[in-house]
């Protein structure tokens, strides 16, 4: 019903995380390469136990290369920069819900190439979550509001 993109991610161990999660609440995780590091990596195998083999997961092996397949589609991004809070939205079934690099987050093309940047608010002097965290927190709010919980 809803997807998970992440862009060239940099943490295996995180991307395995979000393999569990896509996996237990049946959304597609979208990888767009390049990541940092192999997707065969021992530490991903690891943490995504046999979630891995019942997770259904698409690469791209570009940012254009993704562009080209959500033509149609709404893609989310899930951003600190945001000015708007991820639960005053209106989520909508097959919507992308993107997230950025652990270390980096997203280049401005990708920002500006969005259909809508949020933000789950933090308290003050709080940089940010860890990207499972979010990709869940974000998720659980996308199912409620469409009752798929």
């Amino acid at each position: 019903m809803f997807n998970i993109a992440l862009y060239q991610p940099d943490i295996p161990q995180n991307t395995a995380a979000i393999i569990r999660l896509c996996s237990c609440f049946d959304a597609t995780l979208e990888i767009i390469e390049p990541c940092g590091f192999y997707l065969d990596d021992k530490r991903l195998k690891k943490v995504a136990m046999d979630y891995l083999d019942k997770s259904k997961i698409i690469t791209y092996k570009s940012y254009e290369k993704f562009l080209i397949k959500k033509k149609n589609t709404r893609v989310i991004l899930m951003t600190t920069k945001a000015k708007k809070n991820y639960n005053s939205f209106k989520f909508k079934p097959k919507d992308t819900l993107l997230f950025g690099r652990e270390s980096e987050g997203v280049p401005k093309i990708v920002h500006n190439k969005c259909y809508q940047s949020l933000k789950i608010p933090l308290k003050k002097n709080a940089r940010s979550l860890n990207i499972g965290m979010a990709a869940a927190i974000t998720l659980s709010e996308a199912l409620r509001q469409n009752s798929c919980l």
